[in-house]
């Protein structure tokens, strides 16, 4: 659900929002969503996903010519089958968030293609991890697969009492609300750590502005280009030897330098500028920028707008098994949940582009609330429209990325 038109074009939202908090009509209770790694596009790593990596086909490897008791080859080859097995069946643009961060290098000076808080990513692809996001913020720490599960459910149940305003043991909507606001400004203040990094790195000079040509000498020498040579061949309008892919992804990157230039337009990005360069989400102009881009990759019939189907016709990436399919197909109910009941506002059967800005807008305080309802709907087993310590806890894959277990038994330990 979207803000109301009198609001649209408000990045604090709409004010007076306890009249809306709970209509009268109980909440429609979401299916609770698949925990999957987010979605991934291939174009630059067709079927990656796909082959086994080096380790795993030695341990098939090793299965083979293992010697020893007889049980040892049989148990190795079949783990080494199981190993392939999941590399296959996992869709090549699925990866999680943790996988991402641990992908992207120091010295990468590219605007991410994953922006924390926001619903959908760059690419178009729903944001799989945005409720852990708006939950945990940056404070991820004790969470991960190999956490000890008694200081995770601590953590959780910490984090619990810090949502509680009220100090009642019950989590309600309006706490809810307050708390992915907070929680998204800690990303916003942690993006402007890094573009304020970034871009000293890309202006030698320290004059306070950047140019294309700093940027892109820089950029390149990221890439393994020697850093000298580059910007002597720019200075002398000399022609640069690039692959294709380098000047595809130059050339985009370009048109975005463009729109993060504010008027009157001089192609020199201030700080203020450069982050919206890298992060869309902080400049209104570069949010509809982003919009645009999704909707004209999307778009097959050039209204600029999005029917349902189109919007659930993304490349499914290269499955090649029945359990491959069974997540693709979850994917597109996920995404034809999220038209319906969030992205369509007036539910007229297709999406705008001011639909598709007000639903990506992370500063709308509106569209928290209804994130704050739908989480709080997911995990409400009693149906009393708020979130106990034992509901979160039983659901902490939802809000962590985590199952922790023995929720029942250690809840009032842990409280």
């Amino acid at each position: 659900m979207a803000a109301p038109a009198s609001s649209r074009g408000d990045r604090a939202g709409p004010r007076g929002l306890e009249a809306c908090l709970f209509p009268e009509e109980r909440w429609p209770r979401p299916s609770r969503p698949p925990l999957e790694a987010s979605r991934r596009s291939t174009a630059f790593a067709p079927g990656h996903a796909c082959r086994p990596s080096r380790g795993q086909a030695q341990v098939a490897m090793v299965s083979r010519q293992a010697p020893g008791c007889s049980l040892a080859p049989h148990s190795l080859w079949l783990l080494g089958a199981v190993l392939l097995v999941g590399a296959s069946a996992r869709p090549a643009n699925h990866s999680s968030a943790r996988d991402r961060a641990g992908h992207r290098e120091d010295s990468e000076i590219l605007p991410p293609d994953h922006l924390n808080g926001v619903k959908l990513e760059m690419d178009g692809h729903l944001n799989k991890d945005f409720h852990q996001e708006v939950f945990l913020g940056k404070d991820t720490d004790g969470f991960e697969e190999d956490a000890e599960p008694r200081k995770s459910r601590r953590k959780l149940m910490v984090i619990f009492s810090k949502v509680d305003v009220n100090a009642d043991r019950r989590i309600s909507a309006r706490e809810m609300q307050r708390w992915i606001v907070e929680k998204t400004a800690e990303h916003f203040q942690e993006a402007v750590g890094e573009s304020r990094a970034h871009f000293r790195a890309v202006d030698p000079d320290g004059d306070g502005r950047v140019s294309w040509d700093e940027y892109k000498v820089k950029f390149l020498a990221s890439k393994g280009h020697n850093e000298q040579e580059v910007a002597e061949k720019i200075k002398n309008d000399q022609e640069l030897k690039v692959d294709e892919e380098t000047q595809e992804v130059l050339e985009n990157l370009k048109d975005r330098w463009y729109q993060a230039d504010n008027p009157p337009p001089d192609l020199l990005l201030t700080e203020e500028e450069f982050l919206s360069f890298l992060h869309p989400e902080h400049s209104r102009g570069m949010l509809r920028f982003m919009v645009k881009e999704i909707v004209r990759d999307l778009d097959q019939d050039g209204d600029k707008q999005l029917s349902l189907p189109e919007f659930v016709s993304l490349p499914a990436g290269t499955v090649e098994n029945q359990r491959g399919q069974d997540i693709d197909d979850s994917w597109v109910r996920d995404r034809r949940k999220e038209f319906e009941e969030l992205i369509d506002a007036n539910r007229d059967g297709v999406v705008t582009m001011e639909e598709l800005e007000e639903y990506m807008d992370p500063m709308n305080e509106y569209n928290a609330l209804t994130e704050a309802k739908q989480m709080i709907a997911v995990a409400d087993e009693n149906q009393n429209r708020h979130l106990e310590p034992e509901e979160v806890l039983k659901y902490s894959e939802f809000f962590t990325g985590s199952k922790l277990v023995d929720y029942a038994r250690n809840v009032h330990e842990e409280f």
